[in-house]
């Protein structure tokens, strides 16, 4: 593959490498060539393999059926978290970049997962405080955080605040070492509504240390 040199976006090149070396339909074989294509030209900023697995473990274990990503990017993790729901899922993939959305839903086609993921342009917590005006979901099973570091706190005091968490909501959050969400794991450590675990592991494609962090609300 000739790797674009010029301004055309990460994903963008990620994608053209899933079409080139991927079966379509195949969402395990889509998954496998974005980490190859990561490992090999280029680190992106989503989840990873060796993180993904983590987050695979969680949904096998929970088994949600309303669900909520909150920076979905390329739709890497929405595609590792969609092939794992049951059939009658809901689940909701929020990124505010219109272009990596364009392109998420691209490789979400091109994996077969289109029906199982419905991605939404814009802010986090404006999406938030949309969908429980409109009445879209009740309250959310699990929710996946992946966005900006800093709105990790804020968007879950939100959730909170509209009712859009029950008791047993799972809220799983990437990057808890690096970059970090300190004032995030702070919250969820010392607040009572919240029985957290931290999964150490490694920043995606590379050997640096990273972490998951898992939070399970209690009220």
């Amino acid at each position: 593959m000739n790797i674009p040199t010029n301004d055309t976006a990460p994903p963008s090149r990620v994608l053209q490498y899933v079409k080139e070396n991927a079966e379509k339909g195949n969402v395990d074989a889509v998954i496998d060539a974005i980490d190859q294509y990561c490992w090999k030209f280029e680190s992106m900023i989503h989840i990873g393999d060796v993180k993904g697995k983590i987050l695979d473990g969680i949904i096998k274990e929970y088994k949600p059926t309303n669900l909520l990503e909150l920076g979905t990017y390329c739709g890497y993790s929405s595609l590792r978290i969609a092939r794992l729901l049951n059939p009658k899922a809901n689940f909701y993939a929020v990124d505010c970049d219109e272009n990596c959305a364009v392109v998420a839903d691209e490789i979400h086609r091109f994996a077969g997962m289109q029906d199982k993921i419905r991605i939404v342009i814009g802010n986090s917590n404006e999406v938030i405080q949309d969908m429980s005006k409109k009445q879209e979901v009740g309250s959310f099973d699990l929710v996946f955080m992946d966005h900006w570091k800093p709105c990790y706190k804020r968007d879950l005091i939100l959730l909170e605040e509209l009712g859009m968490l029950h008791t047993g909501s799972v809220i799983v959050a990437d990057n808890c070492t690096y970059p970090g969400c300190p004032d995030y794991l702070e919250y969820v450590r010392t607040n009572p509504k919240y029985k957290s675990t931290n999964y150490v592991s490694k920043y995606q494609y590379s050997e640096m240390e990273d972490s998951v962090e898992k939070s399970v609300y209690t009220v």
